[in-house]
């Protein structure tokens, strides 16, 4: 059998990981559960990662990194400021609907870290790269659309972001299509007051 580095075996390491931990939650998985998901003996889990908060560390950064890849990806290169911020908060949302099992494993993992004093760091990490991608974002939509923001960037996307954890976490526990419509047009709505625009132009979302 070929020999597989430490460097290729990472990834591989990490999506099954995330596939046993989405499928089974943050509990099932252990380093045992996880080399077997992969088809690996134990050992391996350890030699390419040292422990298990190791591998959950580079778990956590991949999911960021998806996250993060996505927002960017759906930021709209025209349009007015509030509409804009629609186009994004829906694109966000639809990954909510679309992967609420990477969602849940996000809020389990984040749990799982505030306990673990070795993944604070990481989980510091995790929401301060989101929120400085989300800021980043918001300055360039408020640029290209000529708004001039009344508060930082960074205040905007502290305020967007932690409102839409909490109606995640709703959509995760208690789903009403119409009610959530209602309610991400009105932290868009929210979000624009927030930054100097006019609520009035935010369109209801298609969710």
């Amino acid at each position: 059998m070929a020999h597989v580095t430490a460097a290729e075996r990472r990834p591989q390491l990490v999506k099954a990981a995330i596939a046993l931990m989405t499928r089974e939650g943050v509990a099932a998985g252990s380093t045992r559960a996880i080399a077997a998901e992969l088809g690996v003996a134990q050992a391996t889990v350890h030699y390419t990662f040292g422990t298990k908060e190791d591998l959950y560390r580079a778990v956590m950064e991949q999911l960021t990194q998806n996250l993060v890849d996505h927002v960017e990806q759906s930021a709209p290169t025209d349009g007015g400021f509030a509409e804009s911020l629609t186009v994004m908060a829906t694109a966000l949302w639809h990954t909510v609907r679309e992967q609420p099992a990477t969602h849940q494993l996000l809020n389990e993992l984040t749990l799982f870290a505030l306990r673990t004093p070795k993944l604070h760091d990481v989980l510091h990490s995790h929401h301060h790269q989101v929120e400085v991608v989300t800021a980043r974002l918001i300055e360039e939509v408020a640029d290209r659309s000529g708004q001039r923001l009344a508060v930082p960037a960074t205040v905007v996307a502290h305020y967007f972001l932690g409102a839409f954890d909490g109606l995640s976490l709703q959509l995760l526990t208690l789903p009403d299509e119409n009610a959530e419509r209602h309610c991400l047009q009105t932290l868009v709505s929210s979000t624009v007051t927030l930054a100097g625009g006019t609520p009035a132009e935010v369109p209801l979302p298609a969710v």
